[in-house]
């Protein structure tokens, strides 16, 4: 029997074609990986650097960080630099069309500050509005209009972007080079071209398939294809992109700064451009725009404190999964056994009730925070579960108040001891399919996570954010930092925190197992949008996982699925700092195309 983690190589699995990666059974008959001197012959080695490390999903966007760092940059410098030439090299999981949250740890202060850098919805259109175009367009037929809840793509998701606004905000705290200087290395390779990886390159056949399917014969899809699909199909591994334009919008925001994006030449092209469709966006909302400062929160996970962000980002459900998972000691069983994914499940499944009851824009409704990280409420959720079976169904707790989505995530940390866990996103796929006229970069649909549901914490309205996925996470013990880290993928994110840690502290597995280690991810349940699903829900594993462990959980009642293609379960990149040395050791996920590099 394959043990947990006994996983094919990823790049065997994600070709760069429009073929659906394939499904493989965790059979013994499978080729499985060779040997190594030292760590599990499934993982490869940590890397390690003192004096600066950077990891990110695409290798030469990790290069460009170093570069940064190499100048005299401080990580903040080097993470808006990685993030801007992801947003050229990874355009299906990021860009300036989408939102930002970062968390800092500042060795000056001695502090982790955070930073929300999600965008709002249009000022100018209500809840009712809202409705009666999404109708109309069901009516009309509009592309994406089929769905339930506000489309995925059109201008009704589009939220103001807050990457730019981010870049700015962290780069005035902590920024050493001039903007300019650090834009520069994302401006060359938009306009001299670089070769497409092939992780990336197989997601942008895929979204070329949908947007060419959903767009035929529409104009929208004519901006979509000059940008990325000139030829009518999508770049292949190896092959060399250039994205003039991007480079051109990404020289304006070096030079003129943040209020070019703002309330500058950009926005108003931006505006320009929505102001042609029934929705979207107007002037005044780009030139309202401010993310804000926010403080981080944790929980102690077994002398480990996990600290993630607030609402309206899902963080605070990678605490809750932990404040229900400290009360049984997991390690009495194998990391390959039901019971632990059990437990996990489970955990999960009693947090996502709670985010779908009450993680929103807390600037529109309350948020008992205390109360749901509490121990006393961690041991109340405990108590739901069934040790021997799933619960068909669970429900969000009452806390006693007292007094498929796209992304990219990356760390940085530098000579100074400045570490930046960062995470970036347009949602679902590329995006929007919105992509302004000669700017090179398409918006989010951020906005199709709004509920439309009045009375419901998340339902939309003018001016607010929308309950958000992309989650950044910093671990911390006795006050030192250890680790910043995330992991990409919708409501993966905390999945994935979880079992990481889980794998870390619980089985000590070292940096870059913890992430090479085959996953789960439940999908299903309660939904922060109102549109609710199978409370069961279906839960995917990895092929890593053995075959008995697969069945005995189908026998506790769950309805399990094997997936080998490495899609569904996110991407992981983490950076550990030795709080005696200071050296750094880095991780990056097998399932992208990344790379972690150091000096």
């Amino acid at each position: 029997m394959r043990s947990l983690c006994q996983l094919l190589p990823a790049l065997l699995l994600l070709s760069a074609c429009s073929t659906p990666a394939p499904t493989v059974s965790n059979t013994d008959s499978a080729l499985g990986p060779g040997g190594r001197p030292v760590g599990a012959a499934w993982s490869r080695s940590p890397v390690y650097g003192e004096h600066g490390m950077a990891a990110t999903a695409q290798p030469l966007a990790s290069q460009v960080a170093l570069d940064i760092l190499r100048r005299g940059g401080s990580a903040v410098d080097a993470a808006i630099a990685a993030n801007a030439a992801l947003g050229l090299m990874e355009p299906t999981g990021c860009g300036i069309g989408g939102d930002l949250f970062a968390i800092v740890w500042d060795p000056a202060s001695g502090e982790l500050q955070g930073y929300n850098g999600s965008g709002r919805s249009p000022q100018n259109q209500d809840l009712a509005q809202l409705q009666a175009r999404i109708a109309a367009g069901r009516a009309a037929g509009a592309p994406g209009s089929n769905a339930q809840g506000i489309p995925a793509i059109g201008p009704l998701p589009v939220t103001v972007p807050g990457t730019v606004d981010a870049w700015f905000a962290l780069h005035e705290r902590f920024g050493k080079l001039p903007m300019a200087e650090v834009l520069a290395p994302a401006v060359g390779y938009a306009r001299d071209g670089f070769p497409v990886s092939p992780v990336i390159a197989y997601y942008l056949d895929r979204n070329w398939a949908y947007f060419s399917r959903v767009y035929a014969g529409r104009p929208e899809l004519a901006n979509i294809r000059a940008t990325w699909f000139r030829d009518g199909s999508a770049p292949a591994a190896g092959e060399i992109f250039r994205n003039p334009e991007l480079a051109a919008t990404l020289e304006t925001i070096g030079r003129d700064g943040r209020e070019a994006f703002y309330s500058g030449s950009l926005a108003r092209a931006m505006a320009d451009y929505f102001a042609t469709m029934d929705g979207g966006l107007e002037y005044a909302d780009f030139a309202a725009h401010r993310g804000e400062w926010v403080a981080p929160a944790s929980v102690d996970y077994r002398g480990y404190q996990l600290y993630e962000l607030p609402p309206n980002g899902q963080g605070f459900a990678a605490l809750q999964m932990l404040s229900i998972l400290k009360n049984v000691e997991l390690k009495q069983w194998p990391r390959e056994s039901a019971e632990v994914f059990h437990y996990m499940v489970e955990a999960k499944r009693l947090a996502f009730e709670d985010v779908a009851r009450y993680y929103a824009d807390p600037a529109f409704s309350a948020f008992p925070e205390t109360a749901l990280l509490s121990d006393a409420y961690g041991r109340e959720r405990f108590a739901l579960i069934d040790p021997v079976k799933a619960s068909p169904a669970f429900g969000p707790g009452e806390p006693k108040v007292e007094g498929e989505g796209d992304t990219t995530y990356l760390t940085v940390a530098d000579a100074d001891g400045m570490m930046v866990s960062l995470i970036q996103s347009n949602y679902r796929g590329m995006g929007s399919g919105m992509v302004a006229n000669g700017l090179g970069f398409m918006f989010q649909d951020r906005g199709e996570l709004f509920s439309l549901e009045p009375g419901h914490p998340n339902v939309y309205a003018p001016g607010k954010r929308p309950f958000q996925t992309i989650i950044p996470g910093f671990l911390m013990q006795d006050g030192q930092p250890l680790m910043s880290f995330g992991l990409m993928g919708g409501s993966m994110q905390p999945q994935g925190h979880v079992q990481v840690l889980v794998n870390l502290i619980d089985y000590g597995m070292n940096l870059q197992e913890a992430g090479d280690a085959a996953r789960f991810m439940h999908e299903g349940g309660r939904q922060p949008t109102g549109v609710d699903e199978d409370p069961l829900g279906t839960l995917y594993l990895e092929a890593g996982v053995p075959a008995a462990t697969a069945e005995r959980l189908r026998g506790m009642g769950y309805r399990v699925e094997i997936d080998s293609s490495g899609v569904r379960f996110g991407g992981y990149q983490a950076i550990w700092r030795d709080p005696h040395s200071g050296v750094y050791q880095g991780a990056t996920e097998m399932r992208k195309d990344g790379t972690v590099v150091a000096w």
